[in-house]
């Protein structure tokens, strides 16, 4: 990634950063949010990407290239994407692994194990599904109509998912 001249920011590493920050007016709405397998309200989610963005580009100019990592998740956070960031940073391509959801639920469970995440149990990964069929997958679909989705089958294995993901990065540069 770094390679590639990209920071990669987590909008899910960013959201449970902050909810352990102590004295975070938001941590115990992101937590609850996070626990019930929801999408947390877009107007934080954004104010904490662009934050990110910004202290980065304080630190080094040249770094002005971002992989944001599940971002947008449903058709608010495309808006309020576009409210706060149209403009400011052009959506180059979407990188999309697609897999199995019971594939993901048994990744997800075997990684609840060691993660200490509240939201890697069965039950929040059930949520989780749906509310990624109802709510991203249309986000997906809307990009792909664009022809911005560069698809990787995350089924496969670990060396096989990271070469595919070479291969688009290579491409798009």
């Amino acid at each position: 990634l770094q390679k590639y001249g990209y920071t990669h920011l987590s909008a899910g590493d960013l959201l449970r950063d902050e909810r352990k920050r102590p004295g975070s007016q938001y941590g115990e709405l992101i937590e609850n949010y996070i626990k019930e397998g929801e999408i947390v309200p877009v107007e934080i989610t954004i104010s904490l990407l662009k934050r990110a963005m910004d202290q980065t580009m304080a630190a080094n100019s040249q770094k002005n290239k971002f992989l944001i990592d599940g971002f947008p998740r449903n058709e608010d956070n495309l808006q309020g994407w576009k409210k706060t960031m149209d403009g400011k940073a052009d959506v180059s391509f979407v990188l999309f692994f697609d897999c199995d959801n019971e594939i993901c639920v048994g990744r997800c469970l075997e990684r609840g194990k060691s993660s200490g995440r509240s939201d890697d149990n069965r039950e929040s990964l059930e949520k989780r599904i749906h509310t990624y069929l109802q709510s991203t997958k249309p986000i997906i679909d809307l990009y792909e109509r664009m022809g911005k989705v560069r698809k990787v089958d995350a089924s496969k294995s670990v060396d096989e998912v990271f070469e595919k993901v070479v291969q688009i990065f290579d491409k798009e540069g």
